[in-house]
C-alpha cells in the first residue's frame, strides 16, 4: 500500500505562522526518507489557526527541497482562479521538477464568506459550473484548445512540457462520476465527514476514461491519524485535534491546545459526546490498531493509497505518527 501526507500547516497555540510552514519542510524531507508516496499541501484562507493559503508556492518550495517523493496541492480551490493562470502555474512547476508535482484540484472555497467575497475582489462570486472550470484547466496543460473563445487563442506556458498527476478531490461521492470521465485520480476525504462506500470507488472506476493525466484510476482515502507507541500516550495527544474540530462544529476556529491544556478543557457531556461521534472521523491508537483499520478499510473498499493528516500540536508528535505509521503500514 502506498502512504502520503496532507498537510494544512497547523499554528498551534502560541507558536508562530512562518514555523509553521517551515515545519511542513520538515514533514516533506521525513516523508521522503521515511518511503512516503506524495506530500500534499492543503488551501484555507481567513483563518489563524492554518498556514497553508498558497499551497502552490509551498510546493515549489517543497519540491526544491525534496528529491523523490512527489509534492502537490491537496487542493486548489478552483472556483477562486483563472483555468489559464492555474495551467501555467502547475506546468511551471512540472518543468521545475518533472515527473514529481500532483495537480490536486477541489471545488470547495477553502474559506468562510468573507474570504470568498475577497478573493473575488468584492464582487459576488461566479458559481459557475467547477467541472468546466477545471476540464478547460485540463486541456490548457495540455496544449489544447477548450473551445471556448477566450482561452482558444491563448497557449498556457512553459509549453511542451511533462505535465503533473491531476486528482479530484472529494468528500461525499458525487464527484466520482466526474473524476472518472476527465480521467484524474480520485481523492476522498474520509477525515472530512466519512461516508466512504465501496460503490462510490466501483462508480468511479467504471466511468473511468485514461488521459495524459492519469492512465489507469486511482484512488487515495486521507484520515486524520493520531498515532503513539501506546493507547494512552495517543488519546493525550489527539484531545486537541478532537477539541479544535468540536470548535469548528460550532462556529469557531481556534489555534491547536497543547495536550496538557486539552486534558484540563472544561466538556459539556454534550461536548463529550460529540467527540466520542467524531471520532469516527479521527483514528487514534497504537500503530497495529491503525494500521489493522487501514488495513481492512482498503480490503473493504479497495483503494489504492492511504493518505495521513496528523495535526498534533507539536512537530515531534507529528513526526512520531508519520514514522509510526510507516513502519507499520510500508513493506
Amino acid at each position: 500500500m502506498r502512504l502520503s501526507i496532507l498537510d494544512q500547516a497547523p499554528i498551534p497555540k502560541g507558536a508562530k505562522p512562518a514555523q509553521a510552514l517551515k515545519n511542513s519542510e520538515t514533514l516533506a524531507i521525513l516523508g521522503e526518507e521515511l518511503g512516503y508516496h506524495r506530500m500534499w499541501m492543503a488551501e484555507h484562507h481567513n483563518g489563524q489557526s492554518l498556514a497553508s493559503s498558497a499551497p502552490e508556492v509551498t510546493a515549489a518550495h517543497l519540491a526544491a527541497k525534496t528529491n523523490r517523493i512527489r509534492i502537490g496541492t491537496g487542493g486548489i480551490m478552483m472556483m477562486h482562479y483563472s483555468p489559464l493562470k492555474v495551467a501555467e502555474v502547475f506546468k511551471t512547476l512540472s518543468a521545475l521538477s518533472p515527473g514529481r508535482i500532483d495537480f490536486g484540484v477541489g471545488r470547495a472555497p477553502g474559506g468562510d464568506t468573507y474570504a470568498i467575497y475577497a478573493m473575488a475582489k468584492g464582487k459576488r462570486p461566479e458559481m459557475t459550473d467547477q467541472y468546466k472550470e477545471i476540464e478547460t484547466t485540463l486541456k490548457l496543460m495540455n496544449d489544447q484548445k477548450p473551445g471556448i473563445s477566450v482561452y482558444d487563442s491563448v497557449v498556457a506556458t512553459p509549453a511542451r512540457v511533462e505535465l503533473p498527476e491531476a486528482w479530484l478531490l472529494g468528500s461525499t461521492g458525487n464527484s466520482a462520476v466526474r473524476a472518472g470521465r476527465m480521467g484524474m485520480g480520485y481523492s476522498f476525504a474520509q477525515f472530512f465527514n466519512g461516508g466512504m462506500t465501496r460503490e462510490i470507488f466501483d462508480t468511479y472506476r467504471a466511468n473511468f476514461e485514461p488521459s495524459y493525466f492519469m492512465e489507469t484510476p486511482e484512488i487515495l482515502v486521507t484520515y486524520a491519524t493520531t498515532v503513539a507507541e501506546t493507547k494512552e500516550e495517543a488519546e493525550f495527544l489527539a484531545m486537541p485535534i478532537d477539541i479544535s474540530r468540536l470548535q469548528l462544529m460550532q462556529g469557531n476556529l481556534i489555534q491547536t491546545l497543547s495536550p496538557e491544556e486539552a486534558k484540563d478543557y472544561p466538556l459539556t457531556e454534550m461536548d463529550k459526546m460529540m467527540i466520542e461521534e467524531n471520532r469516527k472521523l479521527h483514528l487514534v491508537g497504537t500503530p497495529k490498531e491503525v494500521g489493522d483499520i487501514i488495513r481492512r478499510d482498503q480490503e473493504q473498499y479497495g483503494f489504492d493509497e492511504a493518505m495521513f493528516n496528523c495535526n498534533q500540536f507539536s512537530i515531534e508528535s507529528r513526526k512520531q505518527s508519520y514514522t509510526l505509521l510507516a513502519k507499520e503500514l510500508l513493506d
